[in-house]
């Protein structure tokens, strides 16, 4: 038996927020026959299979997950075809550069950075796996994996079969795609292909990373490891790397994604905003167009203005000090705690501007009763 499947295997230890009980059945795959072997024995036992990514993205229930908990592990990065093979999307040639699963995502962009192949810089210090990216279709500074996904391989849970998902077929959105939305458990990825270019320009689009680089809008771009640098240095003052000394490095990255409203939703919450008298004088309202008319609103100015300060605190969970946007173990903390502040934080922002965030983690192992008064139309795994 190639699997090796281990019972109650603590989880808390294998996600950054480091809160969570145990998998009921844990395993790692390191090629595709191991991943087909997983479905067969999680058929056999009549429970569901979740697939563990690098648990950056992870809230796991105090109680556990009952279910067989599967880490993709398959490594390699190669070059998948040359620039004839990728194409030439107006902005040069691209190489096609293909990573495992189970590599890490920002090992992959330190590589590409170092190689001289742009495309991901922007998406430096992001921790997890590669196999996720697609998945949540990660973004930050002003670049989405979208932009690049050539194609995605992954296993078809009902067939056991490998196939290929070309990324234009994916349905990538803002934090979102088909593997989120219709085809949610069906497939296992295994490798991600990225269409990247060599010697291209960096993308400094976004409006913080402009000011950072002290480059202006138009100006000839910096180098790719010049961006590298600010990058992790906006998400390290920020909390947004993983850092054992950071009191602030137990958390899942952002919780709550930026609330994207058709444009007459926005106006009414921009109105009751300026309403509510929360704006310091000549304070604009962050937005930013987010395409088909509609404007995306910051949730961490929202978080803040409806009175949750950095470092609020709910028993041993709480608010980052540097960033409302994260929620953090401060040591001890349990899943329900942080549930608990995730609600009042979630709340408040409703009541006072009308405006319903959702969660950005995958939460796992929670009922579904546990948690509808916080995912609303999202989905609770497990």
């Amino acid at each position: 038996m190639s699997l090796d499947v281990r019972e109650s295997v603590p989880l808390a230890p294998l996600t950054t927020l480091g809160v969570g009980g145990p998998a009921r059945f844990f395993a790692e795959a390191a090629d595709d026959a191991a991943v087909v072997e997983a479905f067969r024995f999680a058929e056999a036992r009549g429970v569901p299979l979740f697939v563990l990514g690098g648990g950056s993205n992870l809230l796991v229930a105090d109680r556990g997950v009952d279910a067989l908990v599967l880490r993709v592990r398959v490594r390699g990065v190669e070059l998948a075809g040359g620039a004839e093979a990728a194409g030439d999307d107006g902005r040069g040639p691209r190489v096609l550069v293909r990573a495992g699963a189970g590599e890490g995502w920002d090992d992959l962009v330190a590589r590409a950075v170092a190689e001289g192949w742009a495309g991901v810089e922007c998406l430096s210090g992001i921790p997890g796996d590669v196999g996720a990216t697609p998945i949540q279709n990660v973004g930050a500074y002003g670049q989405e994996v979208a932009e690049t996904i050539a194609e995605v391989r992954a296993i078809d849970r009902a067939t056991g079969a490998a196939v290929v998902l070309a990324g234009a077929d994916c349905g990538f959105g803002y934090r979102d795609s088909r593997f989120k939305r219709a085809w949610r458990g069906r497939y296992v990825i295994t490798a991600v292909t990225f269409a990247l270019r060599p010697g291209g320009a960096a993308t400094v689009r976004y409006p913080e990373l402009q000011r950072a680089l002290a480059a202006p809008p138009g100006g000839a771009p910096p180098p790719l490891a010049e961006v590298r640098r600010a990058v992790i240095a906006l998400r390290r003052g920020k909390s947004m790397v993983l850092d054992p000394a950071d009191e602030n490095g137990r958390s899942a990255g952002s919780f709550f994604m930026n609330p994207t409203l058709e444009a007459g939703a926005a106006a009414g919450v921009l109105a009751r905003i300026e309403a509510a008298g929360v704006l310091a004088a000549g304070e604009a309202i962050p937005r930013y167009p987010a395409g088909e008319g509609r404007v995306k609103l910051s949730a961490a100015w929202l978080i803040e203005r409806a009175g949750f300060a950095k470092g609020t605190r709910h028993g041993a969970a709480g608010i980052s000090t540097r960033h409302t946007l994260a929620l953090v173990n401060r040591g001890g903390a349990t899943a329900a705690e942080l549930l608990e502040l995730a609600r009042r934080v979630r709340r408040g922002v409703l009541d006072r501007f009308g405006v319903a965030l959702t969660p950005e983690p995958d939460l796992v192992g929670f009922a579904p009763g546990d948690v509808d008064d916080l995912v609303g139309d999202a989905h609770a795994a497990g």
